[in-house]
């Protein structure tokens, strides 16, 4: 029997590995981690004052609520309750009309989302922005692509946390190592690395920290549905 099971997994390696690929929204699909920068030093001049480069760099790929306290922080502002939201709320308004205006690809991104599709893998989008600007870059990005969603205003709490990337594999029945996490920062490799998924960092606007979980690639241009396979099994050695 054991021998049986052994030929199967053989003949199959998504049966055997992966079986879903976990995609990142800003900065590894879409180009608009450019527009998070022009939004945020917007809030900040907003708020009171530029933003400094190391709370700017503080607040890639992070939740919005903890984004925003941080710019607060950054000024030497304590916001009360109330003023937190209000600037959470300008920034959503200010950000869905950078988004309205067009979302650019990053490169090789299109292709990959088709070949996954076409392969027969699962796929979701895992991201930190909120389900009202997530419904816009899905117009960009196209619904039919994914068979779930997980949105940073949709779990306890966002990436760094583990819970978006536990929610999504949960979704699909399937054990996090059977997934494949796609991300461009540290905070997004973070929150896949502690879930459990082999991660694949394509870095954007920072670097990335290596460990035992990460495999990198400088693009998404030219990959395959074999190549991520290779990724996968070379992150869980």
């Amino acid at each position: 029997m054991s021998e049986l099971i052994s030929e199967v997994a053989a003949a199959s390696p998504s049966a055997a590995g992966l079986q879903a690929v976990l995609w990142d929204m800003d900065g590894t699909l879409l180009e608009s981690e450019q527009l998070w920068d022009i939004g945020m030093r917007e809030l900040s001049l907003h708020l009171g004052g530029p933003m400094s480069e190391a709370t700017r760099i503080s607040t890639i790929g992070g939740p919005l609520d903890l984004s925003v306290w941080r710019t607060f922080d950054g000024l030497g502002l304590e916001p009360t309750p109330d003023e937190q939201t209000a600037a959470e709320d300008w920034l959503n308004a200010y950000m869905s009309g950078l988004f309205a205006q067009g979302l650019p690809w990053r490169p090789g991104a299109l292709e990959a989302l088709g070949s996954v599709r076409a392969s027969g893998l699962g796929q979701a989008l895992v991201t930190n922005t909120g389900r009202a600007l997530c419904d816009v870059a899905l117009e960009t990005l196209g619904r039919e692509h994914f068979d779930h969603t997980v949105c940073g205003d949709e779990v306890p709490a966002g990436k760094p946390d583990p819970a978006p990337y536990l929610r999504a594999a949960e979704m699909f029945g399937l054990d996090p190592a059977q997934c494949l996490a796609v991300e461009d920062s540290p905070t997004g490799a973070a929150a896949a690395d502690a879930a459990g998924c082999t991660v694949l960092v394509v870095p954007s606007l920072t670097s990335v920290p290596a460990s035992s979980r990460r495999v990198f690639r400088s693009t998404l241009e030219g990959l395959s549905v074999a190549d991520l396979h290779a990724l996968h099994a070379s992150g869980r050695q």
